[in-house]
């Protein structure tokens, strides 16, 4: 009996690293996503990553996954268009409107909205005034994060707003990977199947638009150096990790590590992209933080 908790404990301990790492890896992709977007479109970028994620996740293990009742094909096909594919894509976008410092902040409140589709659909969470509390003044700082503290003020809400959107696609993402991981099917096999499924939204995308592949500008350095990422460590390696980390210590917590997004979002974007960072940026990242912090306070009952 105290071997199983011991190993039960070190599982835990092994859930919260996967994710700790995860965090810090997907926390500086937006810094190559934007470097990515002055020479590809959304679509051209997010085909090169999935494709190369599926690629190493299917020479990891090719074995087909057999699926026990037809709805949980569903189920996966659902949670690779929602976290795969739709995700990605709005935060792409945004990031042609808004810069990566902002994304990163916005993609910290996705807690919020984990939480409550882990109250809707799951019956985990119970919503108190602290999440509200908590809420608004994340919220607040979003709308503050919307003005770019330039020479002159910019109102630029389409990237934020799409930035928005694409947290709550996340929150439904993990939602749905909770349920599949209680059903006990292999992470490997259902990472690499969502991976599928996401690579056939944007493929489609890129079709409907017209958009060609330019490979041998793929090819090219620095873009290259940058696709690996993507597509082999935060793509196929970080969402494996991610995965895992849902499974064993839950959407709760694990969303909770997005609390270091922004700070090395914002870090990495100003050293290496000279993104300004003006007074309307630091307000509205304290209120978000604050709200997010007072929103994990709630979670553990103090």
């Amino acid at each position: 009996m105290q071997e199983e908790v011991v190993i039960v404990k070190k599982t835990r301990v092994l859930g919260h690293l996967a994710v700790l790492l995860t965090m810090t890896v997907w926390a500086t992709t937006y810094v190559s996503s934007k470097q990515l977007l002055a020479v590809f479109t959304p679509s051209q970028i997010l085909v090169v990553r999935s494709t190369l994620g599926l690629l190493v996740l299917t020479l990891i293990n090719h074995k087909p996954l057999v699926y026990a009742q037809r709805r949980d094909r569903l189920l996966v096909a659902l949670a690779g268009f929602c976290g795969i594919f739709l995700y990605y894509f709005l935060e792409n976008t945004a990031l042609l409107f808004t810069s990566a410092s902002n994304v990163g902040v916005i993609v910290a409140a996705a807690p919020f909205f984990t939480l409550l589709a882990s109250h809707l659909f799951l019956k985990e969470e119970k919503l108190r005034k602290n999440y509200f509390v908590g809420l608004a003044l994340s919220m607040s700082g979003i709308v503050l994060l919307t003005f770019t503290s330039t020479e002159e003020v910019a109102f630029n809400p389409k990237g934020d707003v799409l930035a928005l959107l694409a947290i709550m696609v996340w929150a439904l993402y993990t939602v749905l990977t909770r349920v599949i991981g209680r059903k006990g099917y292999p992470n490997l096999q259902v990472t690499r199947n969502m991976f599928f499924y996401g690579l056939l939204g944007h493929t489609l995308v890129l079709l409907i638009s017209g958009q060609g592949l330019p490979l041998a500008l793929v090819i090219q350095t620095p873009y290259l150096y940058h696709f690996l990422f993507l597509g082999l460590i935060a793509s196929a390696f970080c969402f494996l990790t991610w995965n895992f980390g849902l499974r064993t210590i839950g959407p709760i917590k694990s969303s909770f590590y997005l609390y270091l997004s922004p700070i090395i979002t914002i870090a990495v974007a100003v050293t290496f992209l000279s993104e300004p960072f003006g007074q309307l940026d630091a307000i509205g990242t304290a209120l978000t933080l604050s709200g997010l912090l007072i929103s994990e306070y709630r979670s553990r009952g103090v």
